[in-house]
């Protein structure tokens, strides 16, 4: 049964969601927090989580509209904004196996990690942007990409 943007709004707080360097705030992460993030979520190198983010940020922002991109793009470390620029206003159309190919290619990885380091770069996003802004872009993608994208965050007790 899929899950609303609603839903996964208010599952995501319940839940409660741990932000990198909460005491800088969302946004005020930087690119080195973040590509550790996705190497640790991973266990890439470091070289392979940068290849891997900056290619899941460029996909990404094919996925989404134009006006979503540039407000993700405000909010993640400088070093990265300019993968999250969209090529065209309007969103491209495909599903969960197309991106973790264009992510595959991009970043010269084998499908697995492509689809690991998807996850790890939409947890990393969730955790370095605002609630909001992580359930706006999550919206903008089709439900099979959800699975990838764990909407409910582990609970840190």
């Amino acid at each position: 049964m899929p899950v609303t943007a609603l839903g996964r709004r208010l599952l995501g707080r319940c839940a409660g969601t741990r932000r990198i360097r909460s005491e800088k705030g969302a946004g005020q992460v930087d690119d080195n927090e973040f590509i550790d993030s996705v190497a640790s979520r991973t266990g890439a190198s470091a070289e392979q989580a940068t290849a891997i983010a900056r290619a899941t940020l460029t996909t990404l922002a094919e996925r989404i509209d134009g006006g979503q991109a540039r407000e993700l793009a405000d909010q993640l470390p400088e070093g990265l904004r300019a993968y999250t620029f969209a090529p065209h206003e309007d969103a491209e159309r495909f599903g969960l196996d197309v991106f973790v190919q264009r992510v595959g290619g991009r970043a010269d990885v084998d499908p697995e990690l492509a689809e690991a380091g998807i996850r790890a770069v939409l947890d990393t996003i969730r955790a370095a942007t605002t609630a909001d802004e992580y359930d706006d872009v999550i919206a903008h993608l089709p439900a099979e990409l959800w699975q990838v994208a764990d909407p409910v965050p582990p609970y840190d007790g």
